[in-house]
């Protein structure tokens, strides 16, 4: 005979925002890097790449240089997230995610497979719509008062 044990709600840990926002450009990064690489099997896309075009493109240093320095930027976000002051990190935040809106609609543009490509595109812009509410909305410290003797009194002390 089986005992049934009372479910107990699993405990739900808030979440650092900076933590947020590292694992919104981590997934960011991850749909940016499968859909590049998805799309090599889209007919037509390795051949093009071989005749040394991609896109509109033509495929030369400059041309991988310039898509290097493009996707270093949201990679650096992660770290930087993490270990810039709160007061820069949240304009860098606000500043890169949105630079990248219009960066990442343009990869629509001309492109045959739009179920592919237009999902990967609106689930990139939700991830930096996100990321820009994480940083508007980044919490704010309570302001403190300063008992006679200099000591500082935070907000909760004050209550």
């Amino acid at each position: 005979m089986s005992t049934r044990h009372p479910a107990t709600a699993l405990e739900d840990e808030p979440i650092p925002l900076r933590v947020k926002l590292a694992a919104a450009w981590t997934s960011l990064m991850f749909l940016y890097a499968y859909v590049d690489i998805l799309n090599f099997f889209t007919p037509g896309t390795v051949e093009d790449i071989l005749d040394g075009r991609v896109f509109e493109f033509d495929l030369s240093q400059t041309f991988s240089t310039a898509a290097l320095a493009l996707m270093a930027v949201p990679s650096l976000m992660i770290v930087l997230s993490m270990t810039l002051p709160a007061g820069v990190s949240r304009i860098a935040n606000l500043v890169v995610a949105s630079l990248y809106l219009p960066v990442t609609a343009f990869n629509v543009v001309g492109e045959s497979w739009v179920y592919f490509y237009g999902l990967g595109i609106v689930l990139e812009l939700i991830l930096l719509a996100l990321i820009i509410r994480y940083a508007w909305t980044w919490p704010r410290t309570a302001p403190s008062a300063t008992r006679a003797g200099g000591e500082t009194v935070h907000a909760r002390e004050q209550a």
